[in-house]
């Protein structure tokens, strides 16, 4: 059993933190100021200490790739460390955003994402770089195959199976509330896969979230509509069994664990459990994610703190 929450204290007067994708690693926020000041020796450090905790180093490796002139620091570190497979990572994936935001070409962050993977073949890092540059350009069949190799390097890699999820969620939108769509099945196939106390135990939450915002954007938001996608049969199932899985396990450890418990927060506001809602919010503090409070088309600032309001009775 969980300890009882943490009373969320000045939280509030913290808002301004919302939304940072280093979310709690305090030791990354560190790095990451250095490095966007063209300091990329901590960087190293950080990599290196990282070692082969790979949800770790993806979630490092990516919020200091999004920073500003990421490309340019990475690349002077790789012209000091030619052999470097972390600063030839870094790069990649730098690679990658710069296309994402169209600034640059999807063959040339391929091509990085590629030369990473080769220096450091046990890495799942650079293939998480081609499934984020995939799921904005590839096919559905390049996707799938980069799946695969992000896990066969790791099979429990946190950020790929959000992707497959959501990537899974947008087939077949016209089918509507389908409780046998296949996103679901992926996720309680990935959920079984995996050892009890693994964080993937909460992917079918992340799957209704996701079928949510497909289903939304295609056949309009209702309140009707959300209260029936949240409360059949198979939605409560999971809900109760991941709440149930983060009161026993609560990974508190894992660098994307407050991504679950937004997600997991939201699935409970939209089941009509605000207490359970409450306990959530106590442990996000002030380590928002824009998705689900996005979810469908909304300002997620804004709605992650009536959301919050609303579970604490702050409103």
């Amino acid at each position: 059993m969980s300890p009882p929450p943490p009373p969320l204290g000045r939280a509030r007067k913290r808002d301004a933190q919302l939304f940072d994708s280093a979310l709690c690693d305090a030791e990354l926020v560190e790095v990451r100021t250095q490095f966007t000041q063209g300091r990329w020796t901590r960087a190293r450090s950080l990599l290196v200490g990282t070692g082969d905790d790979w949800d770790r180093r993806g979630h490092r490796v990516v919020v200091l790739a999004e920073t500003p002139a990421a490309s340019a620091w990475a690349g002077e570190w790789l012209l000091a460390e030619p052999g470097s497979a972390d600063a030839a990572t870094l790069l990649a994936c730098a690679a990658v955003f710069t296309a994402l935001r169209r600034k640059g070409t999807p063959a040339a962050a391929e091509e990085a994402c590629r030369r990473a993977a080769a220096l450091l073949p046990a890495d799942p890092t650079p293939w998480l770089g081609l499934l984020l540059l995939s799921r904005a350009f590839g096919t559905e069949e390049e996707f799938s195959r980069t799946f695969d190799q992000v896990r066969a390097r790791h099979r429990e890699h946190h950020h790929a199976h959000h992707l497959m999820v959501a990537r899974l969620a947008e087939r077949t939108p016209a089918s509507g509330q389908d409780p046998l769509h296949e996103v679901y099945d992926f996720a309680a196939w990935a959920a079984e896969e995996s050892p009890a106390d693994s964080p993937l135990a909460v992917l079918p939450v992340i799957a209704h979230a996701e079928r949510y915002r497909v289903l939304a954007a295609t056949h309009g938001h209702s309140p009707h509509g959300a209260a029936a996608h949240w409360s059949g049969r198979r939605a409560r199932q999971v809900l109760r069994s991941a709440f149930d899985w983060w009161l026993e396990w609560e990974r508190e450890d894992h660098p994307r664990n407050r991504v679950d418990l937004n997600f997991l927060a939201h699935a409970k506001l939209c089941e009509g459990r605000p207490a359970e809602a409450a306990a959530l919010f106590h442990r996000i503090g002030s380590h928002a994610t824009p998705a689900p409070w996005s979810y469908p088309d909304l300002d997620p600032h804004k709605a992650f703190l009536a959301a919050r309001s609303a579970a604490l009775g702050t409103a």
